[in-house]
């Protein structure tokens, strides 16, 4: 499906489970609608604030995105469900929020993506992606996310770690040609074992479990099997398209990262809707 196309869902979904750095259970339930994109509604605070989706929101990118509001009303974690969302064309829906962070499922956007085909769609008016027309790359180091013109689009992604069991690895998709729903939303978010009290201290992943994530240490994986041989680059792709959706519709482009994480990504994002023929995109 391409990513052009604009739907909402023909009838409501819900989801509910553990927060990845809340810890906290939700429940998110995603209601067809017609107008102001895609919007989280955190439905227990006083007046449900709305949180729209877009780069103007984004609050922070420390191990997820979080968006929020001028009312300092937030929402965290949206980067699985966005990219389900937008894979499957759904351009306009309410998300309903119970608590401060989207529900981690499995790990990847696969239960987000089968509730969303189960549900079906309904189109409200094609809006045809506008090609990029210029180059956009944002570096640190040697890690890079860039936006290359290009007549079809296609997410490619590098990693590189010092575990062997991931090492380098890269993976290419394109929504014209293969199907996200197989291909991408499979693949769950992952992290090193040796990172894990750290991250704890900080308190950070207090809902994190083997039963969310994958883990790998310097040995290997500690919950196999994997999904896929590369499933780590596979879920950076995840999280890019997850991510480049707070543009609301993705210019066509390829768009290729390596070493990157949300930050970029995000930075990406505004650096593409700030150029002026490429804004309001």
């Amino acid at each position: 499906m391409s990513l052009a196309q604009q739907y909402t869902l023909a009838q409501a979904i819900s989801q509910s489970g553990v927060g990845l750095h809340s810890g906290e259970i939700t429940t998110v339930k995603i209601l067809p609608a017609t107008r102001g994109g895609r919007h989280f509604v955190r439905v227990d605070l006083p007046e449900c604030p709305i949180i729209t989706a877009s780069c103007e929101s984004v609050r922070s990118t420390t191990l997820s995105t979080e968006l929020g509001n001028s009312d300092s009303a937030s929402i965290r974690t949206v980067e699985h469900l966005l990219s389900a969302l937008t894979a499957g064309g759904v351009s306009h829906a309410r998300i309903e929020v119970n608590g401060p962070e989207l529900p981690l499922l499995d790990g990847s956007a696969k239960p987000w993506s089968e509730a969303i085909a189960a549900a079906g769609l309904k189109e409200i008016e094609p809006q045809p992606s506008a090609p990029l027309n210029q180059e956009i790359s944002v570096r640190q180091g040697d890690a890079f996310v860039m936006a290359i013109p290009s007549t079809e689009t296609r997410f490619t992604y590098g990693i590189d770690f010092e575990v062997a069991a991931i090492g380098n690895q890269w993976h290419s998709w394109s929504p014209d040609e293969q199907n996200f729903i197989t291909e991408i939303a499979p693949a769950r978010t992952f992290t090193l074992a040796s990172q894990i009290e750290a991250l704890q201290k900080a308190g950070l992943i207090k809902g994190g479990s083997l039963d969310n994530a994958i883990v790998c240490s310097h040995s290997g994986w500690i919950n196999p099997p994997l999904r896929f041989a590369n499933e780590p680059a596979r879920h950076k792709i995840l999280d890019l398209v997850g991510d480049l959706s707070l543009l609301g519709t993705i210019p066509l482009a390829h768009y290729l990262a390596y070493k990157a994480g949300h930050h970029l990504h995000v930075e990406l994002v505004r650096r593409i809707s700030q150029t002026p023929t490429n804004s309001n995109v």
